[in-house]
């Protein structure tokens, strides 16, 4: 494994996107998170910052653990441009080490410990890192992964304060120590895949300082918040969409290693969570869970809702537990915000663009900034530095300055953006074009059915035709399910075949693996 020089993120992009949409800021206002909550522990460093399975740790311990990782890291030659993987759960001690990063000028590269040895060391390839970092739980599995890059060995220990914040491994090829700056590499995340290969999304210390302001103008948070935190942290949500936030503020952040809708209940009720975010999947598992109707839901005051959009029937069980929900909309390049709900009017839609975020319509080739329907755009300080090591797919996600989100939408007159669907995944049946989540929507609006997916087969009569795939929460007919379809949907936009199967393969961020389904079905009638 190699290691080049430092990673310019401006050499990656077009050099027209940096100049064009970084708005303006005082010459002391910082653009890097090493401060990040300093003045918390100085000021109140008892003040608990995170509660992790009952252990609290307070903001003057964790600036105290982090800083001196920091110093510890750049010692050892992980310093500024260094590159540092993890395979572990949600935990404090990887907010230690992200924080320490964030003070070294290296990056934090969070694996899914989910993914199998081959897939870690697929990553672990890409990111080429400098030292990695696992938890004692996914230790062979992250063993495995090592074997199998068969290059120089990596140097590798546990987390936390009996392993790598006791004694840090030496780089093999050494990187100075210096103060971090904002084109810094912080966060390198790890697409999903759901249309392509993964790719290696690098944020900066200014994409994660100007999308959690962003966040900040949206979905205020309060020092005196209490943010429940269940989605992952190899997952771009699980620091840009409230926690890193919550610690800029000073309030408290409960960590969950993994989403469990009963433990979840219990702890918004134990804590008084005031703020939550989640993907749909993660909404229905609590409205499906026999202790929502006595749960005490009352303190949440923010909850979002984001990697895909939730359907009407469950936003409207969940307002009647006392839980309204902000649709958002975004994706791990752009850090993640886009748009989100601001007013009762937006709803049924992903809401409107977040503060310092521009939007615009690819249509035929052009940028068109009128409403109508094409490929969403993207335009913010937050927008990612580029796919690493990768120019040519980094050139292919932008037009001129603009992120290209690979969403076609419907953008109205007042600038609330409608999702149509995954362009790749839009089905062209006859003359017709047809959006699998449409038809999803509309699926999960029947009470019986708990999840669905709809994907596109190959018909020669059709050119393409609908499949859904549906788990039941009870007994139901076919003749229902198209029953309950005929008032809602044109006919042509009705499934071909319906399959009724125990589970839906998900990615981490809770999207239906339609192509899976589609490839599997496919393969099977070869069979």
């Amino acid at each position: 494994m190699r290691e080049p020089d430092v990673m310019d993120p401006a050499s990656v992009l077009p050099a027209a996107r940096t100049a064009a949409v970084v708005p303006a800021v005082d010459a002391d206002d910082r653009l890097t998170l090493d401060r990040w909550i300093t003045p918390h522990a100085e000021a109140a460093p008892s003040r608990p910052a995170i509660l992790d399975r009952g252990v609290v740790v307070s903001y003057g311990e964790l600036e105290s653990r982090a800083a001196t990782l920091a110093e510890t890291l750049g010692r050892a030659g992980h310093g500024r441009g260094a590159r540092i993987a993890t395979v572990t759960g949600s935990t404090a001690d990887q907010v230690v080490l992200m924080l320490a990063c964030a003070k070294a000028g290296a990056m934090l590269v969070p694996l899914s410990w989910r993914l199998t040895a081959g897939e870690l060391a697929q990553q672990l390839r890409i990111a080429d890192p400098s030292l990695l970092l696992v938890e004692e739980d996914h230790l062979p599995v992250a063993e495995d992964a090592a074997e199998q890059l068969g290059d120089l060995p990596l140097p590798s220990t546990t987390l936390g304060a009996q392993g790598v914040e006791s004694q840090v491994p030496d780089a093999r090829m050494p990187r100075p120590v210096d103060a971090p700056r904002p084109e810094d590499g912080l966060l390198m995340l790890f697409t999903s895949g759901t249309t392509s290969t993964p790719k290696a999304v690098v944020l900066t210390q200014a994409n994660c300082v100007w999308v959690n302001r962003s966040l900040q103008g949206a979905a205020p948070l309060r020092r005196s918040d209490v943010v429940l935190q269940v989605l992952p942290q190899h997952h771009v949500a699980g620091w840009n969409i409230q926690p890193l936030l919550a610690w800029h503020l000073g309030a408290l952040v409960v960590l969950e290693r993994t989403f469990d809708a009963g433990r979840a209940l219990a702890l918004v009720e134990r804590h008084r969570a005031t703020a939550t975010m989640g993907v749909p999947t993660i909404y229905r598992a609590l409205l499906q869970h026999p202790h929502i109707a006595a749960s005490d839901l009352s303190s949440l005051r923010t909850a979002i809702v984001g990697g895909g959009m939730l359907d009407a029937r469950a936003l409207e069980e969940l307002a009647g537990h006392g839980i309204t929900l902000r649709q958002g909309y975004g994706l791990t390049e752009a850090a993640p915000n886009v748009t989100m709900t601001q007013h009762p009017s937006d709803a049924g839609t992903a809401g409107r663009a977040y503060p310092h975020v521009d939007l615009a319509l690819l249509v035929e080739g052009e940028v068109s900034r009128v409403p109508g329907i094409g490929e969403l755009l993207v335009r913010s300080p937050a927008v990612f530095a580029g796919y690493f090591r990768d120019d040519e797919a980094t050139a292919q996600t932008m037009h001129e300055d603009w992120l290209r989100t690979g969403d076609l939408v419907e953008l109205d007159e007042v600038g609330r953006v409608r999702i149509v669907d995954r362009v790749k995944d839009i089905v062209r049946s006859g003359a017709e074009s047809i959006a699998p989540i449409e038809v999803e929507l509309a699926l999960l609006e029947h009470p019986r059915i708990a999840e669905a997916a709809v994907a596109g087969i190959p018909s020669e009569r059709w050119g393409e035709e609908l499949v859904a795939w549906l788990v039941l929460s009870a007994r139901l007919e076919e003749r229902e399910i198209r029953a309950h379809l005929e008032t809602r949907l044109a006919g042509f936009k009705h499934p071909k075949q319906i399959l009724v199967v125990e589970s839906i393969p998900r990615t981490s961020s809770g999207k239906p693996l339609r192509r899976v389904l589609a490839d599997s079905l496919l393969e099977r009638n070869r069979t």
